[in-house]
Order: C-alpha cells, then sequence, then structure tokens
C-alpha cells in the first residue's frame, strides 16, 4: 500500500533534480563528444553502479524471461538513443520537455493495446501537445527538425516500455533497471557503427569529457534508484505528475547556468504539453466491471481454467 506521507514525492523531486542535472550534462557533453559516446556512458554506468548495489544487497538477476522484460528494455534503449541525439543537438529543457509528453502517449497507445478506448481528456491533451510542439518548434531551423521528431519519437518509445513495465509483476525493479542498462549499452555500441561520427569530437577520457560522462552517469544512477523507490511508496499517478518538475528544473538550469535564451512562444509550448498531461496522469482510473464469482469458486478452480496464471 502506498505511504501517506511525502516522502515519495520528495524521492521524486529528487530524481526529477538529478535527470534535470544529467540532461545538462549529457547536453554540455554531446558539444564536446560524439552523442554515441554520451548515450554509451548514460547506459554503462548505470549497469556498473546500479548492478553493483543490486549485486551487493541479493537482489535476484534476470535476463532471458519473461520476454515483457526485453520489450521494455529494449523499447527504453531505442528511446535513450533517440533521447541522447537530441540532446546532442537541442537545449536539454526542449528536450526534456519534449520526452515528458510520454504519459499522453502512455494513454493514447492504451486503445489498440490494452483495449482502453482514450477518454475525452486524453483527446484535449493530445490536441494541447501538438499546439505545444509546434511552438516548441517555431524557433529552431530546420536542421533541428530531425531532432525534435526524434525526442517525440523518444517519448513514443518509452510509452511502450512503460506499458511493457506495467506488466512486469513479479520482478524485482532494481533487476528491471540493470536488464535495461545491459541492453541499452548494447544499442548504444551499435549507434557507433549506424550514425556517423565528428572528427573533432574529443575521446571520452579527455579531461573536458571525461568529468561529464561521469557526471552524467552517477546522476542518472541516483535519479534511478530515487524514481525507482517513489513509486514503491508513492500513489503512481500523483508521483507521476510530481515527476513533471523535471522540466522545471532542466528550464531553470539551462536559463541560469547555461544562459539559453527562453522565447515567451516556447515558454507557452512547455505549458501546452505540461497543463494536459498532468490533467491526463490525475485522471481517475477506470476500473473493468466486476464479475461475479460462480458457486463454488475457489482458488484451485481459478487455476484449473487459467493453470499459466496470466490473467493477474
Amino acid at each position: 500500500m502506498p505511504e501517506r506521507s511525502f516522502r515519495p514525492y520528495f524521492w521524486m523531486l529528487a530524481g526529477c533534480g538529478c535527470f534535470a542535472i544529467m540532461s545538462a550534462l549529457a547536453h554540455e557533453a554531446g558539444e564536446r563528444c560524439n552523442w554515441q559516446t554520451v548515450a554509451f556512458f548514460r547506459g554503462f554506468l548505470v549497469l556498473v553502479f546500479v548492478g553493483t548495489y543490486t549485486l551487493a544487497t541479493g537482489t535476484k538477476l534476470v535476463f532471458f524471461r519473461p520476454r515483457r522484460l526485453w520489450i521494455r528494455s529494449m523499447a527504453g534503449s531505442l528511446s535513450l538513443v533517440m533521447a541522447f541525439y537530441a540532446l546532442a543537438r537541442l537545449e536539454a529543457s526542449t528536450v526534456v520537455t519534449l520526452t515528458n509528453t510520454f504519459p499522453i502517449w502512455v494513454a493514447f497507445l492504451s486503445w489498440p493495446v490494452l483495449g482502453y478506448l482514450p477518454s475525452f481528456r486524453v483527446w484535449i491533451a493530445v490536441l494541447g501537445g501538438v499546439a505545444g510542439v509546434y511552438l516548441i518548434q517555431m524557433p529552431h531551423t530546420g536542421e533541428d527538425d530531425v531532432a525534435i521528431m526524434l525526442a517525440l519519437a523518444s517519448a513514443a518509445a518509452t510509452s511502450v516500455a512503460m506499458i511493457g513495465l506495467h506488466k512486469l509483476r513479479g520482478v524485482n525493479p532494481n533487476a528491471v533497471v540493470v536488464h535495461f542498462s545491459a541492453v541499452a549499452t548494447a544499442a548504444s555500441s551499435t549507434a557507433f557503427l549506424l550514425f556517423d561520427r565528428r572528427p573533432d569530437a574529443l575521446p571520452f577520457y579527455h579531461p573536458d569529457a571525461i568529468f561529464l560522462l561521469l557526471g552524467v552517469g552517477l546522476t542518472a544512477s541516483a535519479g534511478q534508484m530515487l524514481l525507482t523507490r517513489a513509486f514503491a511508496h508513492g500513489d503512481p499517478s500523483r508521483v507521476s505528475v510530481v515527476g513533471l518538475s523535471q522540466v522545471v528544473f532542466t528550464l531553470i538550469i539551462d536559463v541560469v547556468v547555461s544562459h539559453h535564451q527562453v522565447t515567451p512562444i516556447a515558454l507557452i509550448g512547455t505549458l501546452l504539453i505540461l497543463a494536459p498531461t498532468a490533467w491526463v496522469m490525475l485522471e481517475p482510473r477506470r476500473r473493468a466491471p466486476a464479475v461475479p464469482k460462480p458457486a463454488g469458486s475457489s482458488p484451485e478452480l481459478a487455476l484449473a481454467a487459467d493453470p499459466t496464471g496470466k490473467s493477474e
């Protein structure tokens, strides 16, 4: 049962702060290194740090099964690669705003995947999100259109990963993170072969790069652990709304630290994305109507009717 305290929301705020710093560091690292290098260290260092913690606490790791775990990890890895491509070309706040549209994608994709017809809120959120993306895209040049589209595609891939994660009951969250990080490391390694690399990029061991890359890995690991703890002990719908604070944190870092200019139109576009997204998250979940149990039903009869136990 979720804890009735402020602690899960504090953990979520702290986790969002970590991910905001990670996004800013990744943007800076992407200006010095190949974006593939940044993505690789994002996956590899989380694999090392969280994997070590998971093994130290005696948590059993998983690899081959369940199959849904691979869907979650592959979709999440695709999302990571596209997001880091975008982070190397756009302001961190823009990328974080666009990738945080994934709750709308989750609600929208629940129609064909889970059979839930999108509500009126979702349709309004989709329209608001489209308008917000258009306003955010206006100040950018045509060369940045690919990065914007990939940031949105990253959000769509994240939604697939989240839907898959929803079905991963019984698997330790840290084990899920380790599996995802391992697949993400392999995916980002493959990106070196599929995409061009900058001839002027610094090697990862250069002093101007290594500390940024280590910062990306450390903040990503801390953020992942904090978010996992927040979702384990708090109301998921409300914790998710608090998660939108990452956009605000990243925007503050962009303006105060990196001195990036935010136009009023882009700010309105950000609000058009965040407000409907929060509205969708706060929508009460509709429950399927209860099916009356037949007379004489028992757990043994239920198991006989569904020997795989997949109906849970």
